[in-house]
Parts: C-alpha cells; sequence; structure tokens
C-alpha cells in the first residue's frame, strides 16, 4: 500500500472507525531572469523554467534538507529550494524535531554561502509542512515565528541585513509577544507577486489581544500589512482556516489572489478569490466531488496549491467523497478566472499542484487547447480498485473523456501518460505495480520540450514530450517511501530535486 494512502486510510479508519519562445513565461520573470521565486516557480505556480535544463549526466553537489530525518518513510513535505537571478540557491532545512534554517548556496559549486536561522515552527499535520520562503529582487522572505515574516536583503551575498514584518503591526507584536508566539502560525508557503506584495495563510490557534482569527495576510512592499479571516473569505463561520500548506496563486494580471480554505482535516471546503490589494473576497466555490455531488474533502496531508492557466482558468487538487472511492486519487478541480464556472476536472489531484505545459511541446497533441497541464496520475495498488500502474500525464483541460475509475464522470482527456519504471517490491500481488512518482510539483522545460520528475525509486527521470518516453534518468538515492516534493531549474539549468531529505544539485 502507498504510504501516503497508507496513512490517509488509518486516520480514516480513526477518524470514521516557446514554441520554445513563445510558451507562456511568468511576468515575474520579466526582471528576473532565470529566478525561481517561489513553490511552483511563480505567483500562478506555473513550474515553467525560463531556461534550458542541463542533461541528468552527474550530480554537482548535495546538501541535506534534513538534519535529523525520521526512520524510514518520511512524512515530510520539505519546502521548496529557491533560485536567484544571480543563482544562488536557497535551501529550506529541517534542523530538528521541529526547527528550521535556510541556506544560500552557490548554484555552480554547492559551496555555502550563508545560514539563517528562523523561529518558524511547523504546524500539526499528517505530513509535517514544510518551511517555505519566497523571492522578490534583492530580498529573502522567509516565515518565523508569531506570524512574522524574517526578511534577508542581499541574498547572493555573504551579508545581508536581517528585520522582521508583521502583518498584524509591529507594535501589537511588542506589547505582547509571547502570546503571539505562543499563538500565531504561518501555515502555507509564502507567494510574491510582480509587485513585491506578499501573501500567505496563517493558523490563530488562542486569543490574542486583538482578536486575530485564522486567515489570509497580506504585507505590502512598504510594510504594511492587512489580512481577513478564513471565515469571512468563505462567508461561512464554521470555516476556521486557510487550507494546509496551500500556497496563494495569483491571476496573470495580479489583480487576484486565489486561496483555499477548510474547517477541519477531511473537511470540506471552499476556493475563493480576493482582490489582491484589498483582499476583499470576489467570489467564492463551495468544492465538490464532481462524480457524487458531495463536499470534496481538503485534508492536512496535503499540499496542493493552486495553478492558474495563461487564460486564467484556475486547477485546485481535493480529496474525493466518499473516500476512497476514486482511489485515494481525488480530482483537479477547474474553474473560470471568477470562480463562477466548473469546468472539466483532472482524475488526480489530491496532493499535487498542476504544472503548465505549452500545447506546442507535446508533439502528438492536435486538440484546441494552446496549454496542457502536467499532473501525477497515480493508481494506488490496493486502494479501492487501484493497480499500482502509477503514471504521469498530460492533461487537456479542454477535452473531456470517460474518467478511468469512474466512468460515470468525465475527465481531462489523457494526451500522454508515462507509467513509472521501477516495479514495487511491496505489491507482489498487483501485476506491474510499480513504485511511484514522488512530485508535488513537476519542473517543466520549454526549451528542451521535456519536463522533469522525480521517483520513489530514488531516480529523476527526463520526459521528453516530443517522443513520449523517458529520455534520462540519474540516480539519487536507493529509493525510499516519502511524501511528495517539488522540482526546480535553477539559472543556469541546473537541476535540483529532493529524494531522502538530500537536495541534489543535477546536470551535465
Amino acid at each position: 500500500m502507498s504510504h501516503k494512502a497508507n496513512s490517509i486510510l488509518t486516520r480514516m479508519v480513526l477518524a470514521f472507525l516557446i514554441r520554445a519562445a513563445c510558451v507562456f513565461v511568468p511576468q515575474t520573470l520579466s526582471a528576473q531572469g532565470g529566478a525561481w521565486l517561489s513553490h511552483a516557480h511563480d505567483a500562478r505556480h506555473s513550474a515553467v523554467s525560463s531556461v534550458a535544463s542541463q542533461p541528468l549526466s552527474s550530480i554537482h553537489w548535495h546538501v541535506p534538507v534534513d538534519l535529523h530525518p525520521p526512520t524510514g518513510e518520511i512524512f515530510i513535505h520539505y519546502g521548496s529550494p529557491l533560485v536567484t537571478a544571480a543563482n544562488t540557491v536557497i535551501v529550506p532545512v529541517k534542523t530538528g524535531a521541529n526547527s528550521f534554517r535556510v541556506e544560500a548556496h552557490d548554484g555552480a559549486t554547492g559551496n555555502l554561502l550563508w545560514m539563517q536561522s528562523t523561529a518558524y515552527q511547523a504546524p500539526s499535520a499528517g505530513f509535517m509542512p514544510g518551511l517555505g520562503p519566497a523571492l522578490f529582487a534583492d530580498r529573502l522572505f522567509v516565515p518565523d515565528n508569531a506570524g512574522r515574516v524574517l526578511v534577508r536583503k542581499s541574498p547572493d551575498s555573504t551579508t545581508g541585513a536581517v528585520a522582521h514584518l508583521v502583518f498584524y503591526g509591529q507594535t501589537n507584536y511588542q506589547a505582547d509577544p509571547l502570546v503571539y508566539q505562543q499563538n500565531v502560525q504561518i501555515n502555507t508557503p509564502l507567494t510574491t507577486d510582480a509587485k513585491g506584495n506578499l501573501y500567505f495563510g496563517f493558523l490563530v490557534l488562542g486569543s490574542t489581544p486583538i482578536g486575530l482569527k485564522s486567515g489570509l495576510a497580506r504585507i505590502a512592499p512598504n510594510g504594511q500589512g492587512t489580512w481577513v479571516s478564513a471565515a469571512a473569505i468563505s462567508g461561512d463561520p464554521a470555516i476556521t482556516k486557510v487550507a494546509m500548506s496551500c500556497a496563494p496563486a495569483l491571476s496573470s494580471d495580479g489583480s487576484m489572489v486565489y486561496v483555499a480554505v477548510d474547517n477541519l482535516d477531511f473537511g470540506f471546503g471552499y476556493l475563493a478569490a480576493l482582490d489582491s490589494t484589498t483582499l476583499q473576497v470576489v467570489s467564492h466555490v463551495r468544492l465538490k466531488d464532481p462524480a457524487s455531488g458531495l463536499d470534496a474533502a481538503l485534508t492536512d496531508e496535503s499540499s496542493a496549491t493552486p495553478t492558474v492557466g495563461p487564460d486564467g482558468d484556475v486547477y485546485f487538487g481535493v480529496l474525493e467523497n466518499p473516500f476512497p472511492g476514486h482511489n485515494d486519487r481525488g480530482w483537479l478541480l477547474h474553474f473560470n478566472r471568477d470562480l463562477s464556472v466548473q469546468k472539466i476536472p483532472g482524475s488526480f489531484g489530491w496532493d499535487d499542484t498542476a504544472s503548465i505545459v505549452d500545447a506546442s511541446l507535446v508533439a502528438s497533441y492536435q486538440g484546441p487547447s494552446k496549454y496542457l497541464l502536467l499532473t501525477k496520475y497515480n493508481n494506488y495498488a490496493g486502494i479501492g480498485t487501484g493497480d499500482g500502474h502509477n503514471r504521469v500525464a498530460i492533461l487537456d483541460p479542454n477535452v473531456a473523456q470517460q474518467d478511468p475509475i469512474i466512468p460515470s464522470a468525465k475527465v481531462m482527456r489523457a494526451v500522454i501518460t508515462q507509467l513509472g519504471v521501477t516495479p514495487d517490491p511491496n505489491f507482489p500481488s498487483f501485476p506491474g505495480a510499480v513504485r511511484e512518482w514522488c512530485i508535488n510539483t513537476a519542473a517543466v522545460d520549454p526549451f528542451t520540450k521535456t519536463v522533469i520528475v522525480n521517483s520513489e525509486d530514488g531516480k529523476l527521470y527526463r520526459w521528453d514530450l516530443t517522443t513520449n518516453t523517458l529520455s534520462e534518468t540519474i540516480t539519487l538515492s536507493g529509493g525510499i517511501g516519502e511524501a511528495y516534493t517539488p522540482t526546480v531549474i535553477g539559472g543556469d539549468g541546473t537541476v535540483y530535486a529532493i529524494n531522502d531529505a538530500v537536495l541534489s544539485a543535477v546536470g551535465k
């Protein structure tokens, strides 16, 4: 049984008994070259690189992302590495049971340039959330304790001034710092927009002098902070928080911010669009299972975040209800820009951030869509009718087919797929069962018309979208069950992937 599926079932039992140059390139890249700014690359979470990746020939260097990793399977969503325009690699590192720092490494050599501790602690969740920093211009933003954000200037330099931002006001924090340290936690990766505004979700665990409620925070470039509660975002008093690890996403023009909110682990939730300046709610939609019509489930074990397509459509992954009626695959829900129209869903989504693939990159594609989506397509052995034939897929968001698990449901057409390579010894009674793809966001390289995907078999693969083959492979570890991890392409084309709690820099 998949370690993810096994964990979820256990909890459920307990709970219920360019064409290379013309590809869609994020606007935030225009001033920052080959930088990888946040989770899934940019504020739209496109995962599209602005430089060509190097061949997967050798490991340049590697560094642990966990100084005290657990024994056996790793139920931790390690934070995404970032890369500055000058090729400095920012690495979130877990230093203890629940303690963190960020390290800056020279992208070419791996040499340590500097390190900065943070008092951030990950919120309690089924899979431990990671530390999720973000870059903008010459500043690095890092989650800290008390809902604060640590700002480190000049991340390419060995020295840089360090300051704090407090979305509810520095004066309020200083009046009673212990109360805020005990009761306020950031619970999502940080997202920056093209103007340097900062967005993130936060939890409030107890009372504060100013009556904070869990919700979404925004900090402007001048340091002015605003916030809105999760209940106000949804218009539903039963909603208590921004979904765990759900990095906010921005519309292409930066005018709207998207975020999911929910009530409890395995509870129901909403996807909302807010004015990115005022945080006034533009619209919200209650998330439904497209097959059953019941409330879709949101779980704290997921790291799914919204993806915004070049046409403004919004994609967000949820779990199915009833569970595990869709083999623990969940769904990739699909909406128009203002969330007023629900469109064709994808057939996998529970812990995945969809990546954007320009349709011209897939040689065999002849459909109507200008862009396609890359998602995991695992079919977990032993869960429902799951057979262990775990895949990655390129999906057409605008053309439907019968769902492979629930034929009465219509889902995005699978344009091409790739089955995992390595047999899974844990499932000898399932013919053809393979180790699952281990990504919560994959890196798309429009210049070579390939995508980079990581697997639990300990290997990193290049999927050639022209030939539909796994054209390159490199071994990172012996293979291990672990929570899904991000994949990144740096400014010089080096590929960064996490496997067995180690970040490897891979290239020619």
